[in-house]
């Protein structure tokens, strides 16, 4: 694919053709986030509100504030054999990713053990690098169990002897006891360990897009920064609402990001409007690999 004039493409289409139309070893890091297979319809809906003496909503101060649907994106989040489903992508994944690459699965705990056995199976036991935790602290809690607030990101590498790990470029953390390490060591930070605290993306925040499953551009940024390096090839062909391009347009990567509903598609075309990106289909791209 040439990249010679645009930062990243995006494909609206099927995610397995996309990937049988790619060269070997043509992404340097791959970061996918599939669809978690709970059985549900995710949706957000998206609100505006504004000041009204009739409002439904009471905010700061008593303050009264009406309520407007703005719209709604959904998908399906279910399929009869989720590893049936996820196989041939990955089988395709593996393929596609440089000798150098990593790949960030990006699962919640009711897949991820079926998950790692499977990637097991297709990159060696021997490439499998980490499981990072991504903790954080939102949304109702069930009262008959210890509440789920974490999800799963397998890490794996395609040669566990030479891979990208720049851990002088992820950001550092505080210290949980400072008074332990010294001055000059609590003031530095620490690198993060495979349990990341960090807050969803904010319901309120600039970052929202409005699409169901949005990833924080933190955890995007941290995984850019320690498994790739600028002008790199990233690839994340379950893209939703273009995260991982959102970052690797700001670290200076090129990516290629694919999927098949058109809310996202929607998505990704008002977040990179002022961008170089391209937006083509399965059938455009297989003719530009002719």
């Amino acid at each position: 694919m040439d990249f010679s004039t645009v930062l990243g493409r995006v494909v609206f289409g099927d995610n397995l053709a996309a990937l049988q139309n790619l060269p070997d070893g043509f992404a340097n890091l791959i970061y996918i986030d599939p669809p978690f297979n709970t059985g549900k319809r995710q949706s957000r809906t998206q609100l505006r509100t504004k000041r009204a003496e009739d409002g439904d909503r009471v905010g700061f101060q008593g303050a009264r504030y009406a309520t407007e649907v703005v719209g709604t994106k959904a998908f399906a989040d279910q399929f009869d054999d989720y590893l049936a489903f996820l196989e041939p992508r990955l089988v395709e994944a593996h393929r596609v990713l440089a000798d150098d690459g990593s790949l960030y699965f990006h699962v919640d705990y009711r897949e991820v053990h079926y998950c790692k056995v499977l990637l097991d199976g297709l990159f060696g036991r021997e490439s499998f690098l980490n499981e990072i935790i991504w903790a954080y602290d939102y949304g109702g809690r069930s009262t008959k169990r210890w509440p789920a607030k974490h999800d799963n990101i397998l890490v794996y590498v395609k040669d566990p002897d030479n891979y990208t790990f720049n851990a002088d470029e992820v950001d550092r953390i505080p210290y949980m006891a400072p008074g332990l390490v010294g001055e000059e060591k609590a003031k530095r930070g620490k690198l993060p360990t495979d349990t990341w605290w960090h807050t969803i993306v904010s319901p309120t925040g600039k970052e929202k897009t409005g699409y169901p499953t949005q990833k924080p551009l933190g955890i995007l940024r941290r995984i850019l920064s320690a498994s790739s390096n600028p002008g790199d090839l990233v690839l994340d062909f379950f893209a939703g609402s273009g995260t991982t391009g959102a970052v690797a347009l700001e670290l200076g990567r090129r990516f290629l990001l694919v999927d098949n509903n058109p809310e996202a598609i929607a998505v990704m075309k008002e977040r990179f409007a002022e961008q170089l990106v391209k937006f083509l289909d399965t059938e455009t791209m297989k003719k530009e690999q002719t």
